[in-house]
């Protein structure tokens, strides 16, 4: 047995242990933030707070199909948006431990068409990594949706390569860039020669015990996924792209999971099993950048990093149609907050009252 199927195996078993359990002021706490959100019979989520080891809380809300009335469980797999970053992150570092790339590494070394080969000059991949790159996100998906559907990291990558000029200096500021991760995944599959998804499943989903997790790169997965939806009055209306071929195929949002794989993932960042502890370290560090001109910077190699009542909190969220998800790890404390939603869910607002009754119950010591 493996190193990751014995810790998913752990997990599975203190997830089951701790649903026997009579429920908890810390639970009953908990439960009330979603219970009046994500009812019985709709669209709804899993939640999973864990301490260490031991399962703080485990709870799944409402149905992953609205046709079929199946039940969300802790098993069930979302679309998990922009959390997908954080893995073609830990494959780029991979890469680069490997000794196939460097972070200092330019574009122009990938990419040799870009229009204005100034550009592909000054961008470096650590720029893509933290959102610092200044590329401008010129592609067509606020005029055509049915990009937005159905393009991969080529149709993606493409329109930003036509650019004139960047819309700042690298490394000065901070603007988010769903490309800058499209633009990863194509030199992920560069070095290697293969599929992006085939790499990040066998660097990190297998290590880590991920033996569900699926990344897209066509029609989205048929069994033990949720569907996503909207709530349009009294009703709801299918919102998530399923219908298109290529839907979350990506590099910026194509990884489908489940709570319990995530919980896998984190407990692999933290074990060091796929990368070494520095590493792992560093990529949760704030990255701050010698010509620095915006606000105080608050990420690190695609991590955000945030202060609650002076805890470092390390953090991913997700949106993808109606998919919505938060990935809070507080390592210092131990702790680790996962929310996968098949219904549009305020995460920093569900996030802070949970962070609250944590701190409440003192979790936080």
């Amino acid at each position: 047995m493996t190193a990751g199927r014995t810790i998913k195996s752990a997990w599975v078993i203190l997830i089951f242990t701790m649903g026997c359990q009579p429920q908890s002021d810390f639970e009953n706490r908990i439960d009330s933030i979603f219970r009046a959100s994500l009812k019985s019979g709709e669209p709804g989520g899993a939640i999973l707070i864990l301490k260490g080891d031991r399962v703080l809380f485990s709870r799944q809300y409402g149905v992953a199909d609205l046709d079929t009335q199946m039940k969300i469980t802790s098993e069930t797999l979302f679309n998990t948006g922009s959390i997908s970053k954080t893995f073609v992150a830990y494959t780029i570092f991979i890469l680069a431990k490997e000794g196939k790339l460097s972070l200092q590494d330019s574009l122009a070394k990938y990419f040799s068409d870009f229009k204005n080969p100034e550009i592909a000059n000054h961008v470096r991949i650590e720029h893509l990594l933290t959102h610092t790159s200044g590329l401008p996100d010129n592609r067509r998906q606020f005029l055509d949706s049915l990009f937005l559907l159905t393009a991969k990291d080529q149709e993606n990558f493409s329109p930003i390569k036509q650019a004139d000029s960047l819309v700042f200096e690298p490394g000065t500021r901070y603007e988010y860039s769903n490309p800058a991760f499209n633009g990863l995944a194509l030199i992920i599959e560069q070095v290697t020669g293969r599929k992006w998804q085939e790499v990040v499943k066998e660097k990190i989903f297998v290590p880590s015990g991920m033996t569900s997790s699926v990344i897209t790169d066509g029609p989205f997965p048929q069994t033990g996924v949720a569907h996503a939806y909207l709530r349009k009055g009294n009703s709801f209306i299918e919102k998530d792209y399923g219908e298109e071929p290529t839907f979350a195929a990506a590099g910026n949002g194509g990884v489908w999971s489940s709570v319990n794989e995530l919980v896998s993932y984190e407990r692999a960042i933290r074990n060091h099993l796929f990368l070494d502890a520095e590493t792992i370290a560093n990529s949760r560090t704030i990255q701050s950048f010698p010509d620095w001109k915006d606000d105080p910077p608050f990420i690190g190699y695609c991590w955000f990093i945030t202060e609650y009542n002076g805890v470092t909190i390390i953090s991913h969220t997700g949106t993808q149609g109606g998919f919505y998800g938060d990935y809070v790890s507080i390592p210092d404390k131990n702790l680790l907050y996962v929310m996968l939603c098949n219904i549009p869910t305020p995460q920093e607002e569900k996030r802070n009252q949970v962070l609250a009754v944590l701190q409440e119950f003192n979790w936080f010591d």
